[in-house]
């Protein structure tokens, strides 16, 4: 029976083993428990506004206008947008999508709910 252990949260090194109620990464000497792993992982995954977990190809509705930087027009409530990307978050925009009238932009995804 083979259990994959997570890689080290603080170098991402493979090389992880376990002892006892412990994680323990050889390369650094980082420490966790599988309790903080579970929190971890938890913490990683991208909510919508209400709190449902999106994951890359969903589609994903407006719920507030956004005004667009460098532009008079704004994003209307309500826009739906089809097969987002879930990258890794940059001044807290997580999303990537094409969206209708604007083209490729990042969004934020506390101003999205799922579809």
């Amino acid at each position: 029976m083979s259990t994959t252990l997570p890689a080290c949260p603080s170098c991402n090194q493979e090389y992880t083993y376990e002892d006892g109620q412990l994680y323990i990464c050889p390369m650094c000497g980082h420490e966790w428990t599988k309790d903080s792993q579970l929190e971890f992982e938890e913490s990683q995954l991208v909510r919508d506004a209400h709190g449902t977990v999106l994951n890359d190809g969903d589609s994903i509705t407006v719920i507030k206008d956004l005004k667009v930087k460098g532009s008079s027009d704004s994003i209307k409530k309500g826009t739906n947008i089809k097969s987002i990307r879930l990258i890794e978050p940059e001044d807290g925009h997580d999303i990537e999508c094409k969206i209708p009238g604007f083209g490729q932009m990042k969004l934020k995804s506390e101003f999205v709910k799922k579809i």
